[in-house]
């Protein structure tokens, strides 16, 4: 599956009143005819977030500000792949069912990641998967 996983390249537009940024446009290719969740998470210098896989939803991701390393691993395949993430270079990345995903916040400030995932949250379907960071 981690052949899947795909990297949107963003328009970041600036202006004196700061910046703007679409996550999502509504027309990238899988996504549902319905909405998921939209969230937000933040990550300590030094910190990681995630360390799970799903079996039912699929994620984007997009940073809103701050640096991190996106780690990945197919939990089939082993097949493992390391996105770097910033706002300066602005991507959202599409993660399928059955990729790890581990964020590692390698800046010196906080991060804060845009999330948007097709089903609502199910306890059952965030599986614990340790990736062992760079």
């Amino acid at each position: 599956m981690i052949e899947k996983v795909q990297i949107i390249s963003r328009r970041l537009i600036e202006d004196e009143r700061g910046w703007f940024l679409k996550a999502i446009t509504g027309k990238e290719e899988n996504l549902p005819n319905h909405t998921g969740e939209v969230y937000l998470t933040m990550g300590k210098p030094g910190q990681s977030k995630a360390g799970h896989y799903h079996n039912e939803a699929v994620e984007w991701f997009t940073l809103i500000a701050g640096n991190a390393l996106l780690l990945l691993e197919d939990v089939k395949s082993h097949e493992r792949r390391t996105i770097e993430m910033s706002l300066q270079k602005a991507i959202t990345v599409f993660i399928p069912q059955g990729v790890a995903h581990l964020v590692v916040n390698n800046g010196n400030e906080d991060f804060i990641l845009l999330a948007y995932t097709d089903i609502l949250y199910k306890p059952e379907d965030t599986i614990p998967y340790m990736i062992k960071e760079v």
